[in-house]
């Protein structure tokens, strides 16, 4: 074979190995290369599938979130509703769930007069109304004064204002906004409320006083209901009187306070009572007894009018049946009176009350059986015990005279009375038919011979 001929043979042989190897590798990069591509291309896939799943749950997260928001917030809305239905039900009920079994204190209203008399029956029904298990606030604080010769209990209970009826009716939940929205009430329906609340209050704190002393004891509640607040026109603190009401015990035993269809406001109309048409916007009425007699200590006494001549001598009576003397005039003239304590009676002899249409009226009385003129100073110290005592008046009688200094400072003054020996005279013949005498060592300036005898 010519070696030129095998030669290229060789070339041509080996040019085409060269050929398969380059197509072999080609191929093989090929398929590497589309290997590459294809877990290029799964793992992408696998990172978008992966990222829309993601995606979702995020999603079904954010919905569930939603939903248990909603829920929360559905469920918060009927908590706040139920519990403004609870609150409302609780003030409405005040009378219904009274304390049983007050008749028990009976023992210890007896014994507590007894050892301290009528300061500790004042004591022991203040505890009671100030222990009473009323609903939170509706009562802060309950004074009391027991009057035994007029079987009288005087009690001064604190009311809540109009706040203690919430303004807000009900709670919703509003979607669009996704918050529990407050549905306020009614101004007319709350200020109806409170007004039924403090009826509510009143004739509970009469049902205890009644309830826990004995019949012999206490005849006549009188009873004022009180506001503390403060007014927002002046900034200053205000105490107005929104109920008043004095009831007998023979007609309080009438009601049916267990009675759900009562009207607490009708009943206490039945009672004569005094009542704020607006107590919500802190309306006063005048007390029907308008007079803190805690101030004064009041004490039992006896009639000295039996037991006088058929002409005493004023002057000739002990300081105490000359007091009594005075007492029993105020009485005959329409007032009820109490002698305070002669030992720390602060410039006082007897208090009176006069009650008219227009409501009770407290007097300060001061008795002077004296055979010379009465100081100007004592007249002036009188206006002091007005203010001290707050009452309404003060009177000072007197089996002697009063000088002009005397009567123009009570004129000026316009809450003092002025009642001389001979003014003194007169009434009591007109008022008790004594005809009594005035042992002056003189006659009195301005006076006759005829006034003293």
């Amino acid at each position: 074979m010519d070696p030129a001929v095998e030669h290229a043979r060789l070339l041509a042989a080996g040019e085409k190995h060269l050929q398969r190897e380059e197509a072999a590798r080609a191929k093989e990069a090929a398929r590497v290369e589309a290997e590459l591509a294809k877990r290029l291309t799964a793992r992408r896939r696998e990172e978008e599938a992966r990222k829309r799943a993601d995606a979702l749950a995020e999603k079904e997260a954010q919905r569930q979130a939603r939903q248990a928001e909603t829920t929360r917030l559905k469920a918060q809305a009927e908590e706040g509703t139920a519990e403004c239905n609870r609150r409302r039900e609780e003030l409405e009920s005040v009378l219904l769930l009274r304390p049983e079994g007050l008749e028990a204190w009976h023992p210890h209203v007896e014994e507590a007069f007894a050892h301290d008399g009528p300061q500790g029956v004042a004591e022991l029904i203040e505890d009671l109304l100030q222990r009473s298990p009323v609903p939170s606030g509706c009562r802060a604080a309950a004074q009391a004064v027991y009057v035994p010769e007029a079987q009288q209990l005087l009690v001064d209970v604190e009311l809540p204002n109009h706040e203690i009826v919430s303004a807000v009716a009900s709670y919703r939940y509003v979607a669009q906004r996704a918050q529990v929205v407050p549905q306020p009430a009614k101004p007319a329906e709350l200020n109806e409320a409170y007004a039924r609340l403090v009826a509510r209050l009143a004739l509970r704190a009469l049902d205890e006083a009644f309830s826990a002393t004995p019949a012999a004891f206490v005849e006549t509640v009188i009873l004022n209901g009180r506001v503390n607040a403060t007014d927002t026109a002046t900034g200053q603190a205000i105490r107005a009187c929104v109920v008043s009401v004095v009831a007998q015990r023979k007609d309080f035993a009438e009601l049916v306070l267990d009675e759900p269809r009562l009207d607490p406001q009708q009943c206490l109309h039945r009672l004569g009572a005094t009542v704020s048409k607006h107590p919500h916007d802190l309306e006063p009425v005048t007390p029907i007894v308008e007079a803190d007699l805690s101030r004064y200590r009041i004490t039992t006494d006896t009639a000295v009018v039996a037991t006088l001549d058929s002409r005493p001598d004023l002057l000739q009576m002990n300081p105490y049946d000359f007091e009594r003397l005075v007492r029993e005039l105020f009485e005959a003239m329409g007032y009820e009176t109490w002698r305070t304590q002669g030992s720390r009676d602060d410039g006082v002899d007897a208090v009176a009350t006069l009650t008219d249409p227009t409501g009770s009226t407290i007097f300060a009385i001061q008795a002077k059986r004296s055979k010379n003129i009465v100081p100007v100073n004592t007249v002036r110290a009188m206006s002091g015990v007005i203010q001290d005592k707050d009452a309404g008046y003060g009177i000072v009688v007197t089996t002697s005279w009063f000088g002009k200094d005397s009567y123009d400072f009570a004129h000026r003054n316009g809450r003092l009375r002025l009642i001389d020996g001979r003014n003194l005279k007169a009434l009591l013949a007109e008022h008790l038919n004594i005809d009594a005498l005035i042992g002056l060592p003189k006659v009195p300036p301005g006076w006759q011979a005829g006034d003293l005898v």
